[in-house]
């Protein structure tokens, strides 16, 4: 049943704004949710790629570390806010293979299937398409995620419609329910698959952090960031809770359901939402929470806050643009981010610092000095990602209006992925250097600062020293909770990084200061695990080694999980979530604001 391409560019148009029809089904309508097809961290005709894992942190963040890199996988959480927020029979595959794909279309009959992706994911999304019209005509096929930024994507996948910026609203629509209802937040861990150092983390009850999402879009609106304007753009954004109260009644409900302590804030930038924040201050001070969080935020709002407020608040983690010296952007406007970063970490809190590659005045000749820039900071953990103009954003259009994006025939899209080429003409970064620019800059920071693992060890050990006769008992149990295992784990894993450096003298000395710092702090019980524990895991560090060197990549699991709607299959795993507070009344017209007056306070 190939649809007229004209038709339904015209349906997702209407749609998108509003006016679109509901399915026939309606809320009896059987869905299917699913994430691309693996495997992932390979190069193939589909447009996988083993330089763009499914590994967050170890695709940008500790790229060249080696045994070092901090490797997790992250779920689809979009999925999964959807399906906890639609009353329709609703199925979520997250991670699948190609074959278990082909298989649940086999086996199981659906009425809507939404597949959702990310721009480089574009030939996975179309061949997923083509499979759908192959085992199921019928079926209504929905694409999301930020693949439905790309201009054309109604011309090049067959799809039914093309949703851009946020589903939850748009699926209730389709499916005749209610729109304006309150939201309920899926149960979800940060992290998955855990390893470092050659070691699988094996997770205990609360150690980690649950994922919470306040609000999606970003109200400062960078002109490069696709999430910003796939959710309306410069001073928008959408609140899921708008107030500290509805806030605080979820993270509760999430803390009794997970048996969890912290929470990973998935909100572009948390802290500029400022009432919203002291409030949540306000509740978690009544109430004694000791919950760390983990934030991300610009400069220029982090310094809006005390450092007092920071801490009481559990900000242990943040992620922080310092984009580039001398880049143009407000939200660094009068910010000495290398101050900002060394105060930060002599409170325990820890950096993950985010730095682009290829900005305008960024040459062959002045690279160095930019990547040095970034390295100086010295944060705990530190990303790189080239300048890269994604569909939908402000320096797209720019671009495209200057006339020096380059045509799709000069590059491939699975590998536009802000970690290999740029698509566009640059001024002064010709023939592909920006690749081998990037892995300098990686290599750089490593070399310069060491194993990230390592560094958040140091940004521990201060935060615990500083506080650990803090005469709040509250912020005392944050930071016994987040030193737990400085004297055991962390020890060994010092030691071995100590060992694994002996022919390094410089960081060989790095490792030995920090060990030192630790034996004094906690004892005989450091020195055993540092002693024992530390040959243990440099066997393990060269092991691991060993298996990267060959070629070893690692995949996510695959996930598959109903809604209670879905009463057919009972083996099927439950998908779990937080009821919105009776309070909250807000509903999702009124959510989509203008963040601009609250952003113009606190700066």
């Amino acid at each position: 049943m190939k649809r007229d391409r004209v038709e339904v560019h015209s349906l997702h148009h209407t749609l998108h704004q509003g006016h679109g029809t509901v399915h026939p089904a309606g809320s009896q309508a059987k869905v299917l949710l699913t994430s691309v097809f693996g495997p992932y961290a390979q190069d193939d005709e589909f447009g996988s790629r083993k330089l763009n894992p499914m590994e967050l942190y170890h695709n940008q963040v500790t790229r060249t570390q080696g045994p070092f890199s901090l490797r997790m996988f992250h779920r689809s959480w979009g999925l999964m806010l959807i399906q906890a927020n639609i009353a329709a029979p609703c199925t979520v595959l997250d991670f699948p293979v190609l074959d278990r794909f082909i298989e649940e279309l086999k086996n199981n009959r659906y009425d809507i299937i939404g597949i959702t992706g990310i721009t480089p994911n574009v030939l996975k999304v179309k061949h997923m398409c083509k499979l759908v019209r192959k085992h199921q005509p019928w079926a209504t096929i929905v694409i999301g995620g930020h693949v439905a930024n790309i201009p054309d994507l109604h011309l090049q996948a067959d799809a039914d419609h093309v949703v851009r910026g946020e589903g939850v609203r748009w699926f209730r629509g389709f499916l005749g329910e209610d729109t304006d209802r309150p939201l309920r937040h899926p149960i979800v861990k940060s992290g998955i698959g855990t390893r470092n150092l050659g070691v699988e983390v094996y997770d205990k009850p609360g150690d980690v952090a649950a994922t919470l999402i306040p609000s999606v879009g970003c109200p400062l609106g960078c002109n490069f960031c696709s999430t910003s304007a796939m959710f309306g753009g410069k001073g928008k954004c959408i609140h899921f809770y708008k107030t500290g109260d509805e806030l605080f009644d979820i993270m509760c409900q999430i803390e009794r359901e997970m048996n969890i302590q912290s929470f990973f804030v998935m909100d572009e930038n948390f802290l500029l939402h400022r009432r919203r924040a002291l409030r949540l201050l306000e509740l978690i001070e009544q109430h004694d929470k000791a919950w760390p969080i983990y934030v991300f935020s610009s400069a220029k709002i982090i310094r809006s806050y005390t450092i007092d407020q920071l801490i009481r608040l559990g900000v242990s983690w943040v992620w922080m643009g310092i984009e580039g010296r001398n880049s143009q952007y407000a939200k660094l406007d009068g910010i000495d981010t290398l101050e900002l970063v060394k105060e930060l970490q002599s409170h325990g809190i820890r950096v993950l610092g985010s730095t682009i590659i290829g900005l305008e005045d960024h040459t062959p000749e002045n690279i160095d000095d930019a990547i040095e820039h970034a390295a100086r900071h010295d944060t705990d953990f530190h990303q790189f990602m080239l300048y890269t103009p994604i569909p939908g954003t402000p320096l797209h259009a720019e671009l495209t209006a200057k006339g020096i994006m380059k045509d799709e025939s000069e590059f491939d899209q699975a590998d536009i992925h802000g970690q290999h080429v740029f698509n566009y003409r640059h001024q002064h970064i010709k023939d592909g250097q920006e690749g081998e620019f990037m892995t300098r800059a990686f290599d750089r920071d490593f070399q310069r600062n060491g194993p990230s693992t390592m560094r958040i060890v140091r940004t521990t050990l201060a935060g615990w020293r500083r506080y650990k006769n803090h005469p709040d008992p509250r912020v005392r149990r944050r930071y016994e909770w987040e030193a737990r295992e400085l004297g055991t784990t962390f020890s060994a894993a010092v030691k071995a990084a100590q060992l694994y450096y002996r022919h390094d003298p410089a960081m060989h000395a790095k490792m030995t200061a920090l060990l030192k710092e630790l034996y004094r702090e906690f004892g005989w019980k450091s020195r055993f695990f540092g002693e024992v524990g530390g040959r243990w895991v440099l066997g393990r560090i060269r092991r691991e080694e060993k298996r990267l060197a060959a070629g070893w990549t690692y995949e996510p699991p695959t996930f598959y999980e109903r809604n209670a709607a879905v009463t057919d299959r009972p083996e099927v795993e439950l998908c779990r979530y937080a009821t919105p507070p009776e309070r909250s009344a807000v509903s999702y017209q009124q959510s989509v604001v203008s963040c601009q007056p609250e952003a113009v306070a606190v700066h």
